[in-house]
């Protein structure tokens, strides 16, 4: 190969990562007008609306002064505001989040709700402000019944059975944040006293908002309400999510749980027309075993929360807040990708930091046509398609129109459905090693992920759940896990979860083995050194592992003899490097070449692999990697 080809691709790279570098990505999908009033404060995140959306409420993080310690001095805030937007302002109460919740006695328009939230910020007396929005149920119902649960056994499923030889859940407790549980023979043996967060009487249907009774009321609207033209019966979404969970298994009736011996606290936010993020905030708090005002402690924390639910916009303060809170409590928080077959990175809380964000795969083992995707996913689980016959997740239900009827069951599909599938195996997880803490729940559900069996080229996380490989990290009886240990192997994801000291190592075209993407280590023709990296834990209870990848070697090096670039593949455990395999410009080559290293005497170890790729003065010597895969046996 000339010089010219490769420096015109090394070329071609650092010029797209400089452009990269230098662009701003909105993280909404819909950009609102610029605004006309004031400047936010420099300490205040510029609030996020969604256009053709009207608010009411808004939440205010004060800065910690004196004057901020009374209504009266916090009202100083939001004055000019109000008058500014001809509205009448008047504080609701405080967030177990430390936020203030507050409402006008009109709604404001996107515009105009942004023109008031910029006024409160350039104040100077808050932190942040963000509208109380919306959330609602991520889900695509359909209601014919199906018999099989193709998710747990099938060969595009995951893989639960394998699971239970190790854990059945016993002694976890998982929170599902949803719109409440209606009883069901099913699930009733399994289900906790949980708690009603919707502090809106009306959409509760309760007539008294928040109350200790969990109970589905119904999330039934007429044409024309909640901002829709067609009327929509209720959905019940809360009693199927937790039947995938721990619906009651060996009993001869309806369907298994994820995790049959776990339990389910409920805890209800979403009622007519979805709920508000303030409720939801508190929630969270509360069900991670938090103190929320004016709500009884929480008996039964749980150690996993399942949020099918979200919304579009950044993630924001109250949400991340209350979040971070969970976490630093211990408890999972495992959330929806959604379903709107855009990037998940536009919709939270799937886009907040320290979540587990869960895409769906059908039943061919391919990512789900109507579900979110990219990098913010962690993880896939089937979710269902309910067009194939037998397609959709079957799980219990209410037979009712609008409010409770009887037990049923259905078949539905959403990332909805496939978040449970994960937080019930996080419940199996935390069972089997209840030490484990959030990041390493989250660390252990990716390592333990297999390939996606039909392939997925926008986002996928690490690949589709295996709940006996996940399993089998822990210890336990269960088969070491078979699958692929290295996570986004063929640089489809560009840089996920791999490091390197160069921005250009991840690249994309037709030079990729397969798909698109590929590392390109060195090729420069003058000294520089290049590493990629990967750290991975081989389970103890395996009799070998391997390293596979494909390697193709092109230079303009003439020699036969000596090698003056060189690629060399090292394992790094305990402080100790050691090298695999040294590559270099005498394996030039026209394609790629499987590579295969033995790894057996790092079984039980947490190791670093690295391709170490050392370029000399002159003449260039590019190294092409693709389609790695660690294995064990």
């Amino acid at each position: 190969m000339g010089s010219a080809s490769l420096r015109k691709s090394r070329v071609l790279a650092l010029s797209l990562a400089a452009l990269v570098g230098t662009m701003t990505f909105a993280v909404s999908p819909v950009l609102a007008a610029p605004a006309t009033g004031p400047v936010a404060s420099e300490n205040a995140p510029a609030p996020d609306v969604n256009a053709g959306e009207a608010y009411t409420q808004f939440i205010v993080s004060f800065k910690k002064t004196p004057g901020n310690a009374t209504p009266g001095g916090r009202a100083n805030a939001w004055g000019k505001a109000a008058k500014q937007q001809g509205v009448t302002v008047k504080e609701l109460r405080s967030l177990a989040t430390g936020g203030t919740l507050i409402a006008s006695d009109k709604a404001l328009s996107d515009q105009a709700a942004k023109d008031f939230m910029d006024e409160i910020a350039a104040s100077g007396a808050v932190d942040a402000v963000e509208p109380d929005a919306r959330m609602t149920a991520v889900l695509s119902p359909n209601d014919p019944r199906y018999s099989e649960q193709w998710d747990f056994t099938a060969a595009n499923g995951m893989r639960i059975p394998g699971a239970w030889d190790v854990s059945t859940g016993s002694g976890s407790t998982v929170a599902v944040i949803d719109t409440g549980i209606t009883a069901h023979p099913d699930l009733d043996a399994n289900v906790l006293p949980g708690y009603d967060f919707v502090s809106d009487a009306t959409a509760a249907r309760d007539g008294n908002g928040r109350d200790a009774n969990a109970q589905d009321q119904g999330d039934w609207y007429a044409a024309g309400e909640c901002g829709q033209t067609a009327a929509s019966n209720s959905s019940w979404h809360g009693t199927h999510v937790a039947g995938t969970i721990a619906a009651v298994t060996g009993n001869a009736t309806g369907v298994a749980g994820v995790a049959p011996n776990a339990k389910i606290l409920p805890v209800r936010v979403l009622a007519k027309c979805g709920g508000s993020l303030s409720d939801i905030a508190d929630a969270i708090i509360w069900a991670s075993g938090g103190t929320v005002s004016g709500v009884p402690a929480n008996a039964n924390p749980a150690k996993v929360i399942n949020m099918s639910l979200g919304g579009s916009g950044a993630c924001g303060t109250t949400y991340q807040a209350a979040i971070d809170a969970a976490v630093s409590r211990g408890t999972t928080v495992v959330v929806a990708a959604g379903n709107s077959n855009q990037d998940a990175s536009g919709f939270r809380p799937a886009n907040c930091n320290s979540v587990v964000t869960v895409a769906a795969s059908n039943p061919s083992g391919t990512l789900s046509y109507y579900s979110n995707y990219g990098a913010t996913v962690d993880l896939t689980a089937p979710g269902g398609d309910t067009s194939v016959s037998g397609g959709g997740i079957l799980s219990t239900i209410n037979t009712g129109t609008t409010t409770p009827g009887g037990a049923g069951y259905a078949s539905y599909q959403g990332t909805s459905m496939a978040t449970p599938h994960v937080a019930g195996l996080v419940a199996l997880m935390k069972a089997k090693s209840p030490a484990l803490t959030p990041a390493q729940v989250e660390s252990t559900l990716r390592q333990g992920t297999r390939a996606m069996p039909g392939g997925c080229t926008k986002g996928c996380g690490a690949g589709l759940s295996d709940a006996t490989a996940t399993m089998g990290l822990l210890g336990g009886t269960t088969p070491p896990p078979s699958g692929n240990l290295l996570l986004n192997p063929g640089f489809e994801s560009g840089s996920a979860s791999w490091t390197s000291d160069h921005a250009d190592t991840f690249e994309t075209g037709t030079d990729a083995r397969t798909g698109s993407g590929f590392a390109g280590l060195n090729g420069w023709g003058q000294a520089t050194s290049y590493t990629l990296d990967q750290t991975i834990s081989v389970p103890s209870a395996v009799a070998g592992s391997s390293l596979s990848f494909y390697l193709k070697t092109l230079t303009d090096e003439t020699t036969t003899a000596t090698a003056y670039d060189t690629l060399k593949v090292q394992a790094i455990s305990g402080g100790v490097t050691t090298t695999l395999a040294t590559y270099s410009n005498l394996n030039k080559s026209t394609g790629y070449v499987l590579k295969t290293l033995d790894l057996s005497s790092f079984k039980g170890k947490t190791v670093t692999l690295r391709f170490l790729g050392v370029e000399d003065s002159s003449l260039k010597t590019y190294f092409f990697v693709d389609d790695t895969s660690v294995t064990t046996s």
